[in-house]
């Protein structure tokens, strides 16, 4: 089943990345235009690297994926106490941590030394059908929720853009089932708190990895941020084994408006964007 365009609009600008500066905590030294096309298959007029050949997401089909024994297992060493805020940018729900320095970190599986966690997002769709941005073997889930990590060896966060080991995901999928998982419940009840562009509330003492599942089974590959300018530096941590939420979890997300206080709800929803080319890229796994 096709389903419309997704939860851009003329006002699409950064939206995946993370930083504190602005009202909805847009990234500084991030050049975007202001009124950029509709969708994602015009990114690439003002955007060029949106038809670069390390693009996402992709779809991961299980007979192309290289199982790779050198592969470790990853690590993360979370401080609750670097989550400072959750906010509504009108394009996704994230929550920020403090990355001044190393106290919440990645290391290991495919990467090479600490990569600071800076922000998680979500992905949904309108529907319980769809959502998530990568699909694995023709299945759709519901979201998709994105770890965001860059390597301090670059400086800082802008400078991590620029090369090709900058920046490092780990993205969890979230599938409607019967045990939803109780520890989406604490981004979910600030839901209301955000329900408009540009709110933003505290949230303290939150230990992200409590998302993790129980499998650390992963697929690696080189890749880019799902949104403009749609930079090539991201090694991504997809999981294999996705978290489960409810139906009714699903829709709180969906109550959030892309649009401010004042003006009329609208829904946002459908905020994915659609799989890219795989250009010849070799996705990895850590298992058979």
């Amino acid at each position: 089943m096709a389903h419309p365009v997704w939860g851009y609009d003329s006002d699409n600008g950064e939206w995946g990345r993370g930083g504190d500066a602005g009202p909805v905590g847009d990234e500084p030294g991030r050049h975007l235009l202001a009124f950029p096309p509709p969708g994602p298959e015009r990114w690439h007029e003002n955007y060029p690297m949106a038809k670069g050949d390390n693009q996402s997401p992709i779809e991961i089909s299980s007979k192309d994926v290289r199982y790779d024994s050198c592969l470790s297992p990853w690590h993360a060493s979370y401080d609750p106490g670097a989550a400072k805020t959750i906010l509504n940018n009108g394009r996704t729900c994230r929550v920020v941590f403090d990355d001044t320095f190393d106290r919440s970190v990645l290391r290991g599986g495919p990467l090479l030394g600490a990569y600071r966690l800076r922000q998680l997002h979500l992905h949904w769709g309108s529907s319980d059908d769809h959502g998530s941005e990568h699909v694995i073997d023709g299945v759709k889930y519901a979201a998709e929720l994105h770890m965001v990590h860059w390597n301090p060896k670059h400086g800082n966060f802008a400078g991590a853009l620029k090369q090709s080991d900058g920046v490092a995901v780990v993205g969890i999928f979230l599938k409607v089932g019967k045990t939803p998982k109780p520890e989406m419940k604490r981004i979910l009840e600030e839901i209301d708190n955000i329900k408009t562009k540009g709110k933003e509330a505290p949230f303290q003492h939150f230990d992200p990895s409590i998302l993790f599942p129980k499998s650390r089974d992963y697929w690696t590959y080189h890749g880019s941020f799902t949104t403009p300018p749609c930079e090539e530096c991201i090694t991504w941590i997809l999981l294999r084994e996705p978290i489960e939420v409810s139906s009714d979890q699903m829709a709180r997300l969906r109550s959030l408006s892309k649009n401010g206080e004042n003006e009329p709800v609208n829904p946002l929803v459908d905020n994915w964007r659609p799989p890219q080319p795989v250009k010849g890229r070799i996705v990895r796994a850590s298992f058979k």
